[in-house]
C-alpha cells in the first residue's frame, strides 16, 4: 500500500460529516476510484465516438441533435 493511496484515503474520511455510515464512505470511495480510472481512460485517449453516444442515448430514447 502506498503513501500516496493512505492519504487519499483518510482525506476521504476526513472529508465526510460526523454522521457518516459505512454505506457513505463506500459510496465516496467508489465515486473516487470512478473518477481516478476515467481520468486516466481519458489521458490514454479512451474516448466514445460521437456516433457511439448518439446510439447508446437513442436506446434510451433519448432524441439527440445531429
Amino acid at each position: 500500500m502506498s503513501a500516496q493511496f493512505k492519504l487519499e484515503a483518510h482525506k476521504l474520511v476526513e472529508a465526510l460529516p460526523d454522521t457518516a455510515t459505512w454505506s457513505d464512505l463506500i459510496e465516496q470511495a467508489r465515486f473516487q476510484k470512478a473518477v481516478v480510472e476515467s481520468i486516466a481512460a481519458a489521458n490514454r485517449g479512451e474516448f466514445a465516438s460521437d456516433e457511439d453516444v448518439r446510439r447508446v442515448f437513442g436506446k434510451w430514447g433519448v432524441d439527440v441533435e445531429a
